[in-house]
């Protein structure tokens, strides 16, 4: 393990980007847990006649991260708060805002999106711009954020690349759910983030179409019919039994739980399977590609 003592306080890691909101006007309930989580700190703190250079000398970061943090404008990661728990003897009431912290790490769109595919027994994604959130590596997912306009803090992409990578425990689940997925062969060949990155994106789809409760399959560009041309969805099928859609487009996501949209959302979802080529051969497709690329 690296000795933290030699490391630049600034460049540490126990400490999350800027809040989002705050750059880019991203409705969310983050800023306020943070900034609550950021008064309780200071709070203790002044009440251990600490000052916050001297706070942060003693767990170990510079002071202004300590200000920042009391502020509301870093988010703290859980060794963050154990060590100031200990230092202002807090008694473990830092150390239990924890779980707080955790969710608010996540853009709200991102945890209500991963509790849905918590409680989903089958999922149906079709994906026709980019390889579908669940199936990105972290490097794929990265050179994403990093061309979004207007352009994300090095800090920003990084908070939203993890909670990108936190919903993919859907993968280990168990009992395990159903997930299928439709990709487009065009974002299959274009070289997002690089030919090595799209080397290894073409890799990671191979390994995770040999799980069992995994079906990956390509719509081909030569593919006459197509039933997914209004645009990128997916269909969930929660414990409940009840069915709810999902669509993401631009500067809108949105759930959608009106039974006659889900039907036609439903049905477009069956038909582009149909359309696209069997599991089977969209792996030999993608280690074709894999092969030229």
């Amino acid at each position: 393990m690296a000795d933290m003592n030699n490391q630049d306080p600034e460049n540490r890691t126990a400490l999350d980007g800027d809040d989002e909101d705050r750059d880019f006007g991203l409705e969310d309930d983050s800023g306020a847990v943070i900034a609550a989580v950021g008064r309780q700190i200071k709070l203790w703190r002044e009440g251990a006649g600490l000052r916050a250079a001297e706070l942060g000398t003693a767990i170990g970061y510079s002071e202004n991260l300590v200000f920042k943090v009391e502020g509301g404008r870093r988010i703290p990661k859980p060794e963050f708060l154990d060590k100031t728990d200990e230092v202002v003897g807090a008694g473990g009431k830092i150390s239990a805002m924890k779980k707080d912290v955790a969710e608010a790490r996540y853009p709200r769109k991102v945890r209500d999106l991963a509790k849905l595919e918590a409680e989903a027994v089958e999922l149906g994604a079709y994906a026709g711009v980019v390889i579908h959130g669940l199936l990105q590596t972290e490097e794929y997912a990265r050179a994403l954020y990093r061309e979004r306009r207007p352009a994300y803090s090095e800090d920003d992409i990084e908070r939203l690349v993890a909670a990108r990578m936190a919903r993919q425990v859907v993968f280990d689940r168990r009992p395990a759910p159903l997930l299928t997925f439709v990709l487009e062969e065009s974002t299959l060949r274009r070289r997002t983030g690089g030919r090595m990155v799209l080397r290894r994106q073409l890799e990671h789809l191979l390994e995770l179409s040999q799980l069992r409760h995994v079906e990956i399959q390509v719509m081909p560009m030569e593919a006459e019919e197509h039933a997914g041309l209004g645009g990128s969805h997916q269909v969930l099928k929660l414990k409940s039994g009840k069915t709810v859609g999902h669509n993401e487009v631009q500067l809108i996501s949105g759930l959608i739980t009106n039974p006659r949209e889900v039907q036609i959302l439903e049905m477009r979802y069956n038909l582009l399977r149909a359309q696209a080529l069997t599991p089977r051969l969209s792996r030999e497709f993608i280690e074709k590609l894999l092969g030229e690329t």
